[in-house]
């Protein structure tokens, strides 16, 4: 079995084939010219300590019972995501196929419901999804939880696991295609065909909150109205005007600052893949850490291509992702790690 290396950046296994080598085509082409997986998902919502809400979406093994899965896998989506997000379908069957349960947290107001109080997400809030991470073990205690985070998602998990470090719920997290510096991203983003995504992505983002700002009073949180809400054109003027003064910060600066997950790598405890394309359209090499800003517990796999959650292989006509087969095999890795201490503890017990 291959085994992941930790505490350094390696190259990644993922090769490119000679037509997806280009960035876009591996960021596109797995959402607009691939089938999204057919699955049986129900959805559970529950309160949140202000009194809002969360949407997590489930989705159970075939023909098995849940008392004899492997665990839970519980999946944090991008920026504006969801569970039909082209990504999430394609883990989750797959993750449901080797034998784990799945529990997608959408972020609050993307399970198409606008939710209840001002506050939205960003990529460093981490209460919501500790609290899903919790309602998932106290729903399954007896069988290990893992994670995975794409995009937003994955910075925002890196960030969790640093805060909670020697935590014991999550056994094992992978972290696909994080902007680690956010600052450098929102520039990024600003840049060639990297703006159309901005573009695309924004508007989907100034719906959400107009749509709230009709429903509810924010004219004590927010200094600008809906005119000027419209009138922003990149991440970086939605984050001053928008997510910052949401949130608590001091700017944007202040929320790039304290919430990209760069300098908090070396706090994971917790063994956790990080999967990255350096030619990734949302950033720049700068997100590439090195092997000193990694924790012992952090294995880090960079490719050369891959775009942004792409990693498309396989050929035009029968095109496939390799992103699933490498998160499968990290925890199938990591699950059979679990399954040796368990034997070596009863082992002891019973000598």
């Amino acid at each position: 079995m291959f085994r992941s290396k930790f505490g350094k950046v390696v190259s990644s296994t993922f090769k490119a084939p000679n037509w997806a080598r280009n960035a876009n085509i591996q960021t596109i082409w797995p959402r607009y010219m691939m089938k999204k997986p057919d699955l049986n998902t129900t959805n559970e919502r529950i309160s949140t300590p202000d009194g809002d809400f969360l949407d997590i979406a489930w989705c159970l093994p075939d023909s098995l019972s849940p008392k004899v899965a492997k665990g839970v896998v519980v999946v944090f989506h991008g920026l504006e995501g969801s569970v039909n997000s082209h990504y999430a379908r394609h883990l989750i069957n797959r993750m449901k196929n080797d034998g784990f349960i799945v529990a997608l947290m959408h972020f609050r107001s993307c399970s198409h419901e606008v939710n209840i109080t001002p506050g939205a997400y960003h990529s460093g809030e981490t209460g919501d999804p500790m609290q899903t991470i919790a309602h998932v073990k106290q729903r399954y205690p007896n069988l290990p939880v893992f994670a995975v985070g794409y995009s937003l998602g994955g910075n925002m998990l890196l960030k969790l696991l640093s805060e909670t470090a020697g935590q014991k719920v999550l056994c094992a997290a992978v972290a696909v295609s994080a902007p680690l510096l956010l600052a450098e991203c929102a520039l990024r983003m600003q840049r060639g065909f990297s703006r159309l995504y901005q573009h695309y992505l924004l508007n989907s983002m100034k719906q959400n909150l107009l749509e709230k700002m009709r429903r509810m009073d924010m004219r004590h949180l927010l200094s600008i109205n809906s005119n000027e809400v419209k009138a922003l054109s990149t991440f970086r003027e939605f984050d001053q005007e928008v997510t910052s003064q949401l949130h608590g910060f001091d700017g944007a600066d202040d929320y790039y600052e304290q919430c990209s997950a760069m300098p908090m790598l070396k706090n994971i405890t917790t063994n956790t893949l990080v999967l990255h394309a350096k030619d990734d359209p949302f950033m720049t090499e700068s997100v590439v850490p090195s092997d000193n800003q990694l924790s012992k517990s952090v294995a880090y796999e960079l490719s050369e291509k891959g775009g942004h959650v792409g990693f498309l292989h396989g050929t035009p006509f029968t095109p496939k992702l390799w992103l699933q087969d490498r998160i499968s095999q990290f925890f199938e890795e990591q699950y059979q790690q679990i399954l040796s201490t368990e034997k070596t503890n009863k082992t002891e017990i019973n000598a």
